[in-house]
């Protein structure tokens, strides 16, 4: 094993340090935040609120490797 693949703060994937921080910055902020609060705020307020956040959800899972059923269904029925 070459002396840089020891070397603690790795860069890419094994990005150790990276990963310290980004725990430590969610701990902080679950810590500072009533999370419970926010999720409220972020729900849709209205039908058509909900149905946009669902079609962008969707939108934004078309484009991943991995589908949910409902998504592959709905671009089925539009190929009709």
């Amino acid at each position: 094993m070459s002396e840089r693949n020891r070397d603690p703060k790795i860069q890419g994937e094994g990005d150790y340090e990276s990963a310290r921080r980004y725990r430590k910055d969610v701990e902080r902020f679950v810590e500072e935040n009533d999370t419970e609060e926010l999720a409220r705020e972020a729900a849709p307020h209205s039908e058509q609120e909900a149905d946009e956040m669902l079609a962008a959800e969707r939108k934004g899972r078309s484009r991943s490797k991995v589908r949910k059923p409902e998504d592959t269904q709905e671009d089925t029925q539009k190929e009709r």
